[in-house]
């Protein structure tokens, strides 16, 4: 049972606060969004919850919170210890961290970066990130042939954390259209119970 009062800052077009929301919505757990763009980021209020200036944050009564996936780490453990989404079998644990550190790396570098890139003029080298991205799909699709989910048969924090940047990669001129098993894995946690889609960003069309 939940007795705090969970505060969400961050922004609706962020991968990495809709990976927080997707769990938090999934485990039942109310919550309150705040909008955090980044004139709220930069405002010494801000900076006192993540002096990083970066979104995610999470507050949980007196707690603070920044980094969307130990946010969720900390969500499984706190709410729901024992779950499918963290197991605690060695194995199933380990491959379970090894998609968090792919999402924290290839996933943002690759597919969140060529995103930014195109919708908001992102600082950063969009060829190399198209690269990242092909590989990481490339990695992921082959993976997923014969599997339901990333790490586990069932649904972990794992595919949350890759899911909605995987989901949104036609926004960085990366198509999804050659890889068929990551096309039925999106549509798998599409189906889980409570999944809300993150909001589409139109394409920035070239002058």
């Amino acid at each position: 049972m939940h007795q705090g009062r969970i505060v969400l800052h961050g922004v609706k077009l962020s991968g990495h606060v809709h990976r927080v929301e997707l769990l938090l919505r999934m485990l039942g757990l109310p919550f309150t969004f705040v909008e955090a763009p980044p004139d709220v980021r930069r405002t010494d209020a801000f900076l006192r919850l993540n002096p990083l200036g970066q979104i995610p944050v999470l507050e949980d009564g007196d707690l603070v919170l920044a980094d969307s996936n130990a946010i969720m780490v900390y969500l499984v453990k706190r709410y729901a210890p024992g779950s499918q989404w963290l197991p605690e079998e060695p194995v199933a644990a380990a491959r379970v961290q090894r998609w968090l550190s792919i999402a924290a790396g290839e996933v943002a570098f690759g597919l969140a970066a060529s995103r930014a890139t195109k919708l908001w003029n992102a600082p950063g080298d969009s060829a190399r990130a198209a690269k990242v991205a092909a590989r990481i799909l490339r990695f992921m699709d082959l993976h997923l042939t014969d599997r339901n989910f990333l790490a586990t048969e069932h649904a972990t924090i794992a595919d949350l954390a890759c899911y909605s940047y995987v989901a949104h990669a036609p926004e960085g001129d990366i198509s999804l259209e050659p890889y068929v098993a990551i096309r039925a894995w999106l549509r798998r946690i599409e189906a889980l119970p409570q999944f809300v889609a993150m909001p589409s960003s139109p394409v920035r069309q070239p002058a």
